[in-house]
């Protein structure tokens, strides 16, 4: 599988909302440098594990919408906007923000990200 292939199975997965599957796709080495909109944001793995627990306390499901996608060798640039269903509302999707994230992939795993995200 090509890393761009894996970046699109990481997204197409409920990785973001399941921690269980979220740990087949991270490096146990991860660091994502996050400019979010209230501020700059460092995690590591069990950064990463923690908040996808805590969506999934929240959502039910999550859908991500990938608009652009480039690979060039072991990195990938990705933009995409990021959806979800609430516990109380499970009909209704949601649009939670939109992200620009760039991957390093090592040793088949996501590795190095830098990220950028806007809320809707």
């Amino acid at each position: 599988m090509s890393a761009k292939d894996f970046v699109k199975a990481f997204y197409k997965s409920d990785a973001l909302i399941d921690s269980t599957i979220l740990k087949d796709f991270i490096h146990p080495e991860i660091s994502i440098d996050w400019n979010s909109t209230e501020g700059f944001v460092q995690l590591n793995y069990q950064g990463l594990i923690n908040l996808a627990d805590q969506l999934h306390k929240a959502y039910v499901r999550s859908k991500v919408r990938i608009s652009h996608i480039v690979e060039e060798n072991e990195m990938i640039a990705v933009r995409y906007s990021h959806f979800v269903k609430t516990i109380e509302n499970p009909r209704e999707e949601i649009l939670l923000a939109h992200f620009m994230t760039i991957w390093e992939i090592k040793d088949n795993k996501l590795f190095r990200g830098y990220q950028m995200s806007q809320l809707s």
